[in-house]
């Protein structure tokens, strides 16, 4: 197949009305939402002024814990989850539905 017929995955569900697995939508969902707790957590630590050392220092966990959520490496416990809210002086707010994820954070 030439390179000019390719289409991109979004494209196919346009135009094909092609729709992904059910594994790959759930997939990319728990992605999406690594990667939201990423960018909350991230923001919040440098708004506290914190290097990623220190806030896993607060976490009792090592630097590398902090690296793996910052770059949605890694799907957290809820015991992770819960080290990480006190680290971050914050509660961490998870919405879930069948439209979408959505991560937020309110200080304490």
């Amino acid at each position: 197949m030439a390179h000019t017929r390719w289409k991109l995955a979004s494209e196919c569900r346009l135009v094909d009305g092609h729709r992904e697995s059910l594994e790959l939508e759930q997939e990319r969902q728990e992605h999406r939402l690594a990667m939201a707790l990423a960018r909350v957590v991230r923001d919040r630590r440098v708004e506290l002024g914190l290097s990623q050392a220190e806030l896993a220092s607060r976490m009792g966990m090592p630097r590398a814990a902090v690296d793996r959520i910052e770059g949605s490496d890694t799907v957290p416990t809820l015991a992770l989850l819960t080290r990480l809210a006190q680290g971050l002086e914050a509660s961490l707010h998870f919405a879930i539905d069948a439209d979408g994820a959505q991560v937020t954070l309110t200080e304490r």
